[in-house]
């Protein structure tokens, strides 16, 4: 595949329904969407830096700049065999995992495409369809976060994940557990609590939760492993993952029991996959976790998690939940058993509405071999 052409575009979109973390409430999104051209077919895919560098160091702006003027430069007029071959072919740029993934994934779909298969194949997953969970922001009250739970149940979700922080957890999980019983439950923290928050995470274990999502600092292996051994419940790592190396150092040292896995973090499918295979040389089951997506990045997300190690039901939920309309239509939509299809058509196999996408861009940037 010879890399002809690379565009860029940076969207804003509103979101149904405000989403707060640890870290920031949001009413939208601003995100950017690539467009990659090899051999005459294009690819797609969406960069998840956010705005404001709270989950990652990356964001939009930063994005836009490392792909423009690094990775642009390293690939355009270049010739590759396979998509999987883009991201060692940018080893040179430290870091900007985002910013790589995006451009990546592009690829990936344009190579799907060419070959006239589902992403999904490519990939080598095996399922049909994904099984959806779904994250549930910080309320306004108790009532309000049960009131969207129950909304969430009623669509047919298979698990339940709330966000937590200091002052906002044990009573939040407690109210949960009373009103919803045994439903599959997780919580995610987001680095908001310290070593220090041992014996307060662990009023945790009497709830029986799936697992904690990164309890501790983003970079921190060390800590976890101290933290798990102090815990009946499993710690699940997501920030903290962002190479398979350090996934490896992570399963060895026992500071982790699951991994979340978002192409994103850790710079695309290509890494995501040895993160994969990593974890299931272990034993450890992965899911997909989700940062916002529109339904562009959302469809990359669905073929991912078709692989066999997806084991647990991830933070693919349909599109109305987050944006409406969405960039592609038909929408993502979950079924009433809780699954989502693996789209089977070339390459995401959705069909973007290039209306919408023009309609919510801020600016362009596009550059040719």
């Amino acid at each position: 595949m010879r890399i002809e052409r690379l565009q860029l575009r940076l969207l804003r979109l509103p979101l149904v329904h405000f989403f707060e973390t640890s870290f920031e409430r949001v009413y939208n999104r601003t995100f950017i969407v690539v467009i990659v051209t090899a051999d005459g077919e294009d690819g797609v895919g969406e960069c998840v830096a956010d705005q404001t560098p709270y989950y990652s160091s990356e964001t939009a702006a930063t994005a836009w700049h490392v792909i423009k003027d690094f990775i642009a430069p390293a690939i355009l007029g270049r010739t590759f065999e396979r998509a999987s071959e883009i991201f060692p072919a940018l080893r040179a740029i430290r870091g900007h995992n985002m910013a790589k993934a995006a451009v990546e994934m592009a690829i990936w779909d344009a190579e799907a495409r060419q070959l006239g298969v589902p992403l999904s194949r490519l990939l080598g997953g095996t399922r049909l369809r994904i099984e959806s969970g779904v994250s549930v922001g910080i309320q306004d009250s108790y009532e309000q976060l049960a009131d969207k739970i129950a909304d969430e149940l009623a669509a047919g979700y298979r698990r339940i994940k709330i966000k937590i922080k200091p002052g906002w957890d044990v009573d939040a999980v407690r109210v949960v557990r009373e009103r919803f019983g045994a439903v599959p439950l997780m919580v995610d923290a987001n680095a908001a609590y310290s070593l220090q928050d041992a014996d307060h995470l662990a009023a945790l274990d009497r709830f029986d939760l799936m697992m904690i999502e990164q309890p501790l600092d983003y970079d921190d292996v060390h800590d976890h492993a101290t933290l798990q051994r102090a815990l009946r419940t499993a710690i699940c790592l997501d920030e903290s993952i962002h190479t398979p190396k350090i996934a490896r150092e992570a399963i060895e040292s026992s500071a982790c029991r699951v991994i979340n896995i978002k192409p994103g973090r850790l710079g695309g499918h290509r890494e995501s996959i040895r993160v994969h295979d990593i974890a299931a040389a272990h034993g450890v089951p992965v899911w997909h976790g989700g940062m916002l997506e529109s339904g562009i990045g959302r469809a990359h997300n669905i073929h991912l998690a078709s692989l066999p190690n997806f084991t647990l039901p991830g933070d693919i939920a349909a599109s109305r939940r987050y944006y409406a309309p969405d960039l592609i239509d038909p929408p993502i939509e979950v079924r009433p058993d809780g699954t989502i299809p693996v789209p089977d058509g070339p390459g995401i196999g959705v069909h973007i509405d290039w209306d919408r996408v023009r309609h919510a861009t801020l600016e362009t940037y596009d550059v040719r071999a």
